[in-house]
């Protein structure tokens, strides 16, 4: 995958948010909504397309909705990729507050010839929703695949794992409960 090719970029932001209590995406973090992080995460992306409801704050994206609306992140995804031009993707949670263009540059470049790349987190367990991907091995694993799992789906693709170095800023660091959200905040 050579790093000055084209790529699109893919926000998960529709599930529902059990542990969290509301809408994540549009909680507020450091001046910004966890959305909005991501989405400066990918200011080199071609398209941005963000899957989930229409929120105000990201002018220009590509909004659409799994079917049905909060049906999980592999109908989510279908839905994304349906938008995809580029041929590789970023695939991100849309409640990254530390991501960053650089972590980005890193995991297109370690995408190589391989199906994608994602960050693994401070134990080593791979961040499916932190990785670039080859759009045609996407959907080449969509098409044949009938799980709900995205685990389940990427894994068989056998990407390529970042670990970047340890910090107080990890760029996996998502925000799935109020206090994991402010901990960001702090830390922003």
């Amino acid at each position: 995958m050579e790093a000055g090719a084209g790529f699109d970029a893919v926000l998960l932001a529709g599930g529902r948010a059990r542990r969290f209590g509301a809408d994540k995406p549009a909680a507020p973090a450091g001046g910004r909504t966890l959305i909005e992080w991501t989405a400066a995460a990918v200011p080199d992306a071609s398209r941005l397309i963000v899957v989930g409801p229409r929120r105000d704050v990201l002018p220009g994206a590509v909004v659409v909705r799994e079917d049905p609306p909060g049906a999980g992140p592999v109908p989510a995804l279908r839905a994304g990729l349906a938008e995809v031009r580029a041929p590789r993707l970023a695939l991100l949670a849309a409640d990254l507050p530390f991501l960053r263009p650089r972590h980005i540059a890193v995991l297109l470049e370690a995408a190589g010839e391989r199906a994608g790349a994602v960050l693994v987190d401070g134990q080593g367990r791979e961040q499916w929703l932190a990785g670039c991907w080859h759009t045609g091995a996407l959907r080449t694993a969509l098409a044949g695949y009938a799980g709900a799992s995205l685990h389940g789906l990427l894994e068989p693709l056998r990407p390529a794992t970042v670990a970047l170095p340890p910090g107080t800023r990890p760029a996996w660091y998502d925000c799935d409960t109020p206090e994991q959200l402010a901990a960001a905040d702090r830390l922003l």
